[in-house]
């Protein structure tokens, strides 16, 4: 790696020639046209505007498609001598804006598409008050600003006399000084060599233009023999245009010297597969990490789905395991939703999907997955990964042990995978699951929906039709201002031991009243037996007595109890210190 500082003037003729080009990412620029006249005040400035990245064409690792930077003159076959990693927008805008002839191709700040020329405001550049706005202009290609709808012409640059009237200086010259000469005696001509003009143009050739065309760019050089992991990780650091470049990227242009379109058939994928609420969080470097670990792990080698994995991954690779991958995603999404998990919203973790899809894709071989003691297999070890809660970090060794461990468990009767062996849940753990952010705080939820739970006014099961249709939410089973009023402890009142799923309809009759009265209300209102009714809150993990009685402490007593006996259940696994010092000091009582 190098580091220079490249006349800015030199950079514009690689890319207009095609020196400079970029990797074919199939993205086009984005700045608009303030940014752009931004970006053009710190250059004539002087300001320094950032480094650009470069990579030396003709790294056999990688292997790029290429294509020239937006609005440049060079053929589409020349082979570049670099390529841009980092500062494409820059280049592209001080390209077309500073050096192309053409009008740059932009847009609105609210996104309309536009062409505009740029202008230096000769008198306003040299006026040290003059706002930034009034130094740089824009005009529509035509180079006539207008108003009253386009019928009253306010400047008309479209003559080069026009330029000179207005004292408009082409910035599209600025970095070609035989042009610039040619504009500048014939600005003096149309003024008949006025001292003034003479003098003022001169101080601006001091100040701006000379300044501008020795202005230069450090620019980061990387040799055609960086490794493809640390290419990757600039890709994955710069994001100096608003567009992160991921793994998905670099493999995107990896393929594309194989006239591969990888986004275009992602975004088939996505529509066909992973559009619906549940799988709509999977994202394209998801899906690369996923088809790296199934043919990592059909190739019958070390299995393993780290990012150089990823980058390392062959086209036929991608093309052979991708329909089964998808495949493989629909069953994990028929295993989520029978285990009541209905949007990304309520997933646990959407980093255990990676494994869940690929073990799914393995077992759809000779249709085992569909078998109940397969299937309750791989949903034991799916509970064991939410509430050992073991999917929060870095995970690539775990996918890689899940797909090697949990497919031998079950084809072979191995050992229990170690996600399984890993599970620990501390029964304190439920009072410090005050929201719906971590993975076990869902897991329960979606435990509790498992268990046929009930709505209480209806007693309708929470499916997942009338989950969509009902609004289905977490709420209070001792309402949150019963439980200030009385003063009980908000590390139990606020915690997942008194919260459940409740419609929206139920919520309003609950309020903020004790429960045994609006037990009372939801009788009445949805013309329910005391019997039936408490039928429907036992489905809940709710022991309808404590709730009758008010008896807060007690029913957060034989509800912990119940919570922890479903992830038992869950998991297969059996909770240990149920009846701690720590327990008994945490909730009053023993858990057992």
């Amino acid at each position: 790696m190098k580091t220079n500082d490249i006349a800015l003037t030199d950079l514009m003729k690689a890319v207009g020639i095609g020196m400079v080009q970029l990797p074919d990412f199939q993205r086009g620029w984005v700045w608009d046209d303030g940014r752009i006249k931004a970006l053009i005040i710190s250059v004539i400035h002087n300001f320094p505007v950032g480094a650009a990245m470069f990579l030396e064409y003709g790294n056999e690792n990688i292997r790029f498609k290429h294509k020239p930077i937006e609005g440049s003159d060079a053929n589409s076959k020349t082979k570049p001598e670099e390529l841009i990693l980092d500062g494409q927008q820059r280049l592209t805008s001080l390209y077309n804006a500073l050096y192309s002839k053409k009008p740059v191709h932009t847009r609105t700040d609210k996104g309309k598409e536009i062409n505009r020329f740029y202008y230096l405001d000769i008198e306003n550049a040299l006026d040290p008050s003059a706002n930034d706005e009034d130094v740089v202009i824009s005009v529509p290609e035509t180079k006539k600003v207008t108003s009253d709808f386009g019928r009253k012409i306010e400047i008309d640059l479209s003559t080069r006399h026009n330029e000179f009237k207005h004292k408009m200086f082409p910035l599209n010259i600025i970095l070609n000084p035989d042009e610039e000469q040619v504009w500048q005696n014939e600005y003096y001509a149309y003024y008949n060599y006025d001292p003034d003009v003479i003098r003022h143009f001169t101080e601006l050739f001091s100040k701006i233009i000379m300044p501008t065309q020795k202005y230069s760019m450090p620019v980061i050089s990387l040799d055609k023999g960086t490794p493809k992991e640390a290419v990757c990780q600039v890709f994955e650091n710069v994001n100096t245009g608003g567009v992160s470049l991921t793994v998905f990227e670099l493999v995107t242009a990896i393929f594309a010297m194989n006239d591969f379109q990888l986004r275009k058939d992602w975004e088939e994928r996505k529509e066909k597969y992973f559009s619906g609420d549940l799988l709509n969080i999977i994202t394209a470097t998801d899906f690369l990490t996923m088809i790296t670990l199934l043919s990592s792990f059909k190739s019958g080698g070390t299995v393993s789905c780290k990012k150089k994995d990823v980058l390392a991954l062959q086209l036929s690779e991608y093309q052979k395991y991708a329909d089964n991958l998808c495949n493989g995603f629909s069953v994990a999404e028929k295993i989520l939703q029978e285990e009541r998990i209905f949007s990304s919203r309520d997933l646990p973790y959407s980093t255990q999907l990676i494994p869940l899809a690929a073990i799914c894709t393995v077992l759809t071989d000779g249709n085992r997955i569909n078998t109940t003691t397969v299937k309750d297999k791989v949903k034991q070890w799916y509970w064991c990964g939410v509430f050992g809660e073991l999917y929060g970090s870095a995970n690539e060794t775990r996918y890689a042990n899940d797909i090697t461990q949990v497919i031998k468990w079950i084809t072979e009767a191995g050992s229990l995978p170690k996600t399984v062996t890993d599970f620990f849940f501390n029964p304190t753990r439920l009072l410090s699951l005050q929201s719906r952010q971590s993975a076990a705080y869902k897991g329960i939820m979606a435990l509790i929906l498992k268990n046929h739970a009930r709505d209480f006014i209806s007693g309708a099961e929470m499916d997942f039709a009338t989950y969509s249709d009902e609004n289905i939410d977490i709420h209070h089973i001792f309402p949150k201002n019963y439980c200030i009023e009385h003063g009980y402890d908000k590390l139990k009142w606020n915690s997942i031991v008194n919260k459940t799923p409740i419609s929206a309809s139920s919520n309003r009759e609950i309020g903020g009243v004790a429960p045994s009265v609006y037990l009372q209300k939801l009788e009445k209102k949805g013309s329910v037996t005391s019997s039936d009714l408490d039928s429907y809150v036992e489905t809940h993990f709710i022991e309808h007595n404590k709730l009758r009685n008010d008896e807060f402490q007690g029913f957060i007593i034989e509800r912990a109890k119940k919570l922890l006996r479903a992830i038992e259940q869950a998991t297969g696994r059996t909770i240990s210190g149920k009846d701690s010092d720590e327990v008994q000091q945490a909730f009053g009582d023993v858990l057992n």
